[in-house]
């Protein structure tokens, strides 16, 4: 049976990855970019959870 990972964290996030980025952020900024970080892990959520039958195909291009 697969392992359900933890909650995401943004504060975490930002604290672990911000460094291997080479990111230097201001703590003043920290509820910012946690509230942004939430906000992205919830709309990138929606679009994981949409699931798709096995016979779709990717558009080949878009134009607008």
């Amino acid at each position: 049976m697969p392992e359900t990972p933890p909650p995401f964290d943004p504060n975490a996030y930002a604290t672990v990855t911000a460094p291997l980025l080479g990111l230097d952020l201001d703590p003043t900024w920290m509820s910012a970019i946690t509230a942004n970080l939430g906000v992205l892990a919830a709309a990138a959520e929606l679009v994981a959870g949409f699931s798709l039958p096995d016979a779709v195909e990717a558009a080949p291009r878009f134009e607008a």
